[in-house]
């Protein structure tokens, strides 16, 4: 059985300017998590939802980034095999959702 792994992240740049900074660095997530073992992501926006599937040791990872007016909320549903490692991707899910909305320079 799979685990939910959910971070949230506040911010106060407001949903579009959120949302606006989360699609503009999608390349830098998917590269990121590109190199924590994920491969053949995809993703799709719904709204103000970022839906990702991808795999790692052969097995389907999905989850979503809610942009929300006061912060993201990133959920990972991690398959059993990954399970183990829920606490480790709670961290990278931070570090890395924190960088997706930072002011760009």
């Amino acid at each position: 059985m799979g685990r939910p792994v959910t971070v949230t992240i506040p911010h106060q740049l407001g949903r579009e300017e959120a949302r606006k900074r989360v699609d503009a660095s999608l390349d830098q997530f998917k590269a990121q998590l590109g190199s924590a073992g994920l491969g053949n992501i995809q993703h799709a926006w719904s709204q103000d939802q970022l839906g990702f599937r991808a795999k790692a040791l052969g097995q389907n990872v999905t989850g979503r980034i809610d942009v929300r007016d006061r912060d993201l909320q990133i959920e990972v549903e991690l398959p059993g095999l990954l399970a183990g490692f829920a606490e480790k991707v709670a961290g990278k899910l931070r570090q890395q959702g924190t960088l997706l909305i930072e002011k760009k320079k």
